[in-house]
C-alpha cells in the first residue's frame, strides 16, 4: 500500500514538473519573439504616415516675397501762360484813320484784331507803353515828343493786355506833370503797372500779380529818358537801371513770396539787331541773381533770345529766359524790319511738391504792322506773320505784301534764334 502511495506521489510531483517545464519553455519562447519583434522595428525607418487628403492641403514651395517698393509719387503742376510783346507807340500818321468824327473820339481797336486772339490765350499779358498818355490839353504828338490819345488805354484792354511797363525813354515826354497824368489815366484801368512812380512809397511798393496759384512779380527799368531830368525832389518818378538796385529789388520779391520774377529792360541801342556785350552782362548776372523773365525793348527791332541755366544760392538749378529786344508791336516805323515786332509765350509751371518753377514751351510769334490807305489816311493792325501767309486770304495783302513777309520771316527766324545753344558765358 505505501509502495502504491509512493508510486502515485512521484508520478503527481512529475506531472507537475513538467508542467512548470512548459510553463518556463512558454515564458522563453514569448520573450523571445518580443526581443526579435523589437529589433526588427529599430532597424527598419518608420514608415511615412499618409496624409489625409481630405484635410491636409498639399505643400507647395514659395519664394519669398520681394519687398514692395514705396511708389514715387508724380509731380504736381499749377500752369499759367506768361506772354509779352515789344514797343507800344503813337506816331502821329496813326492818329487821323483813328479817329471817329461822329463820336469825336479815337478808336485804335482795330489795330490789335488779328492778334487779339492770341493774345487773349495768355493769364500774364506785357507791354512796354513807350508814349505818355497825358490828355487832349498836352496835344497828340508824336516823335521825338509822344503823347497818345487815352483812348489807346481802351484798345489795349480790348486786346487782352493786362500789365504795362511805363519805365522808357519816353516817360518823361511831356515833363514830370505829364508823367503823373498819364499814371493817373493808367490807374482808372485795371492794368498792372510798373515804371513810373507817383510817389516813393507806389515805387517801393511790390507788383506781385498771381495767376491759377503762381505768383510773378515784376520790375521795370530804363536806360535814360532822353536827357530829360527827373522832376526835382522825384526820383522815384521813372525806375533807373541800377545793378546793384535791381538785385536788391529782385531778391526782395523772392523773399515776400514771388515764384518768378520778370524784369522788363528798356536798354540796349536802337535799330541794332543783336545785343550788345553790355546788355548781355547785364541780363545774365540779373538772371544769376534771381531773375527768371528779362523782357528786353527799346531798339525797335527784334533781337535774338536765349535760354540760360543757373544754380541758386541753394543749390537748386532752374533756366532763366533773356528777350534782348521784341521790336515794336504797333508803330509807324518802316523797313530794315522795324515794321516786325514779336509775341513772346512761355508756359510757366510751378512744382506744387517744392515750389520750383520750370519755364517750358517757349514760342515766339512774328508780328508784322501792316499799313494801308482806303481812303486820305492810313490805317495800322498788327498781323501774325506765319498764320497770314498760312491762310493767303487776306484781301488787303498784295502778292508783294506777301513774298516780303515770306522773305522777312527766315531772316527774323535766323535771328531769333542766333544765341540759342551756344556757350553764353
Amino acid at each position: 500500500m505505501r509502495r502504491m502511495r509512493s508510486k502515485k506521489r512521484l508520478t503527481v510531483h512529475f506531472i507537475l514538473l513538467l508542467l512548470s517545464a512548459a510553463g518556463i519553455l512558454l515564458i522563453i519562447t514569448t520573450t523571445l519573439k518580443q526581443d526579435s519583434r523589437l529589433t526588427d522595428t529599430a532597424s527598419k525607418p518608420p514608415a511615412p504616415s499618409q496624409p489625409d487628403s481630405t484635410n491636409v492641403p498639399t505643400a507647395t514651395p514659395t519664394a519669398t516675397p520681394e519687398p514692395t517698393p514705396t511708389p514715387v509719387p508724380t509731380p504736381q503742376f499749377d500752369e499759367a501762360v506768361w506772354m509779352a510783346v515789344g514797343d507800344i507807340m503813337m506816331h502821329k500818321p496813326e492818329l487821323p484813320g483813328a479817329y471817329d468824327t461822329k463820336t469825336k473820339k479815337y478808336n485804335f481797336n482795330y489795330f490789335f484784331d488779328e492778334v487779339k486772339p492770341i493774345l487773349e490765350k495768355g493769364d500774364w499779358v506785357m507791354a512796354n507803353l513807350e508814349t505818355p498818355v497825358a490828355g487832349a490839353a498836352y496835344g497828340y504828338t508824336g516823335y521825338p515828343s509822344f503823347n497818345a490819345p487815352i483812348e489807346l488805354l481802351d484798345a489795349l484792354q480790348y486786346a487782352g493786355f493786362n500789365i504795362l511797363t511805363n519805365a522808357n525813354n519816353h516817360s518823361l515826354d511831356k515833363g514830370g506833370k505829364g508823367l503823373m497824368l498819364t499814371l493817373q489815366h493808367l490807374k482808372k484801368y485795371p492794368f498792372a503797372i510798373k515804371g513810373t512812380a507817383e510817389s516813393q512809397e507806389e515805387a517801393d511798393t511790390p507788383v506781385i500779380v498771381e495767376h491759377n496759384g503762381i505768383k510773378m512779380g515784376l520790375l521795370a527799368y530804363t536806360y535814360g529818358t532822353n536827357g530829360i531830368p527827373l522832376p526835382k525832389g522825384k526820383p522815384y518818378a521813372v525806375s533807373m537801371i541800377d545793378e546793384q538796385k535791381m538785385i536788391n529789388d529782385i531778391h526782395h520779391l523772392k523773399e515776400i513770396g514771388a515764384d518768378f520774377v520778370t524784369v522788363a529792360l528798356h536798354f540796349g541801342v536802337e535799330y541794332q539787331t543783336s545785343p550788345n556785350e553790355e546788355q548781355k552782362k547785364l541780363a545774365r548776372k540779373l538772371v544769376a541773381e534771381g531773375a527768371d523773365i528779362i523782357a528786353g525793348s527799346h531798339p525797335h527791332v527784334i533781337q535774338p533770345y536765349e535760354v540760360l541755366d543757373t544754380t541758386d544760392a541753394d543749390g537748386r538749378t532752374r533756366q532763366g529766359l533773356i528777350i534782348y529786344s521784341m521790336g515794336n508791336f504797333i508803330s509807324a516805323q518802316r523797313d530794315d524790319t522795324k515794321d516786325y515786332g514779336v509775341i513772346f509765350k512761355v508756359t510757366v509751371r510751378k512744382n506744387k511738391s517744392d515750389g520750383s518753377i520750370e519755364l517750358s514751351d517757349i514760342e515766339s510769334t512774328p508780328t508784322y504792322v501792316h499799313r494801308y490807305q482806303p481812303d486820305n489816311y492810313y490805317r495800322f493792325r498788327i498781323l501774325p506773320v506765319e498764320q497770314t501767309i498760312a491762310a493767303a486770304s487776306d484781301s488787303l495783302l498784295t502778292t508783294d505784301d506777301y513774298n516780303s513777309m515770306k522773305q522777312t520771316l527766315k531772316v527774323l527766324r535766323n535771328r531769333l534764334r542766333a544765341m540759342l545753344n551756344t556757350d553764353s558765358q
